[in-house]
């Protein structure tokens, strides 16, 4: 048989499979969620997230130490507030526990990249993501209370906001508080296409952000529906979204792609709660491979288009990219 075209040529060794990898990562696209909970000398797993922790002021610099050390350069905060009211005014307390927490990793770790996720399912008594009335999420009220979220993470050091709330208008109106506040050097990393997704289990259990009634499909998109994330995502440009991110990342890697299509600002995926706790539990029955399996699914988003990975796997992948396994 003769064959001049043989693709098996440059699969033959490990560095020649580097040399001709289409896909390239870096540590330094890695952002890593976590969540800081009000109270002393806390440090409490997560039940369906092994591995990962809620964990107070007191203990949070210990973790920020780990993240540094792994390789990881940019975190993202989630707070967990002691007491919660239907307005979720915790949330732009200026000594509210997020804020705090943006003090001392600025005081403590200078040269760590600070995001603050702005929403208020966590803040809430009744756990949605904005101002109530009746039992529907009144999207126009929201929008003020987000954008003092908004300044309020920036006045305590939040190098970038990340709006999650899926209100319409919300990436205009937090632009706007945040130049009238002098912030105009502060990004916006907007959850342009948040899919109303069950892979969230795990987070709203983390954060205790489940809504009491109703769930958020009225806000949060129908996941299947694929034109309308790039109206979601021109519509957060036009706004002034200087990064657009796609949730959960997994199942929606056709949408990452589109996005990445569609705009020349970088896009972010976000690898949820749910593929985290997957992955864990078939690692612990001897089902896969985790290091493989993970590896794997951040290419994946990857070679979709992203451009930043969210990942409770932040810290394992920075090694795996440190030591040339991916990357």
């Amino acid at each position: 048989m003769n064959m001049t075209i043989r693709p098996r040529r440059l699969r033959t060794t490990p560095v020649l499979r580097k040399m001709v990898r289409e896909t390239r990562m870096d540590a330094s696209t890695l952002i890593y969620p976590m969540f800081v909970i009000e109270g002393t000398d806390i440090r409490e797993e997560i039940p369906a997230m092994p591995g990962q922790y809620r964990v107070s002021l007191d203990h949070l610099a210990e973790e920020l130490e780990a993240v540094t050390e792994a390789g990881v350069g940019a975190v993202m905060f989630f707070g967990i507030p002691a007491h919660k009211d239907a307005v979720g005014s915790a949330a732009c307390d200026e000594h509210g526990i997020v804020q705090e927490a943006f003090r001392l990793a600025k005081r403590e770790f200078p040269d760590l990249y600070l995001i603050g996720d702005v929403c208020m399912c966590e803040y809430t008594d009744h756990g949605h993501c904005g101002i109530l009335d009746g039992h529907h999420v009144a999207n126009d009220k929201t929008l003020k209370s987000l954008a003092r979220i908004a300044v309020s993470q920036a006045e305590a050091g939040a190098d970038m906001v990340a709006p999650s709330d899926m209100m319409d208008g919300r990436v205009a109106a937090i632009r706007a508080a945040l130049d009238g506040a002098g912030h105009t050097d502060t990004p916006i990393m907007s959850y342009a296409v948040k899919y109303a997704s069950s892979f969230y289990g795990p987070f709203r259990s983390a954060a205790d952000s489940a809504p009491k009634f109703g769930d958020r499909r009225g806000y949060q998109m129908d996941v299947h529906n694929r034109r309308e994330a790039r109206k979601e995502a021109r519509l957060d440009l036009a706004e002034g979204a200087d990064i657009l991110m796609v949730k959960p990342a997994m199942s929606f890697l056709d949408i990452v792609s589109d996005v990445k299509a569609l705009s020349d600002v970088p896009v972010a995926a976000y690898s949820v709660s749910g593929e985290y706790a997957m992955v864990k539990a078939a690692a612990r029955n001897g089902w896969i491979d985790e290091r493989r399996i993970i590896g794997e699914m951040a290419v994946s988003a990857y070679r979709a288009g992203a451009d930043l990975y969210l990942t409770y796997f932040a810290k394992e992948l920075a090694q795996m990219m440190r030591e040339g396994e991916i990357g």
